[in-house]
């Protein structure tokens, strides 16, 4: 990482609780946390925010949230977030073929409509030469009322903070899923709808 972990009696009683929990979930204190951590107040604000985001009574399925944080951090190349978020979809049944299949979504039959079109619009928001068109919007509300379409949308605009933070400071996975790198993080990138419709030009992406 290019930023050193502080030994865990360094930071404050409130984010050392934050490590306790973490401990107690994952068998470990996550590096991410540790790097945060310098930052205490901030680090305190967003662990309550994903909490409040990945809580039970979310308009969200437990699935579609982990499908959503997978393909984010695929996108963004953060190593440590598609391990763990692949655990978490390991944890709530879904099979590795289906995780294995994330990163070609597109081409998949395993993927229902909801989960497509809701993955289309994570990869809207998070790619900066796309954008959320009329037409993208008018599909994700056939399935998504308004409040639902909030939280959607918070829940990947916070996957992309984490994920491009993660990736920036070069945090390393932890071995929380047990497929192999490759398979769960893609050894090339799917074209988005914006590539796909730039290949038919001359212009590159």
């Amino acid at each position: 990482m290019h930023i050193p972990t502080k030994p865990i009696s360094d930071y404050p009683w409130f984010i050392r609780l934050f490590f306790w929990k973490q401990q107690r979930r994952y068998g470990k204190v996550l590096e991410p946390g540790m790097l945060w951590g310098r930052s205490p107040w901030v680090f305190a604000a967003l662990a309550l925010l994903y909490g409040a985001l990945d809580r039970k009574r979310s308009p969200l399925s437990p699935v579609l949230r982990s499908l959503l944080t997978v393909r984010v951090s695929q996108i963004n190349h953060c190593e440590f977030c598609v391990d763990i978020n692949s655990a978490t979809l390991e944890k709530r049944g879904v099979s590795d073929e289906k995780i294995e299949a994330l990163w070609t979504w597109r081409t998949s039959p395993m993927f229902d409509p909801i989960e497509r079109v809701a993955l289309e619009y994570a990869e809207a928001v998070t790619h900066s030469e796309q954008s959320v068109d009329d037409a993208l919007m008018a599909r994700i509300k056939k399935h998504f009322d308004d409040d639902a379409l909030v939280e959607l949308t918070g829940l990947i605009a916070f996957q992309n903070l984490s994920s491009k933070f993660n990736a920036a400071l070069n945090v390393p996975p932890q071995g929380f899923c047990h497929l192999a790198a490759h398979a769960i993080s893609g050894t090339q990138e799917q074209p988005s709808t914006g590539a796909r419709q730039q290949e038919r030009t001359p212009t590159d992406q």
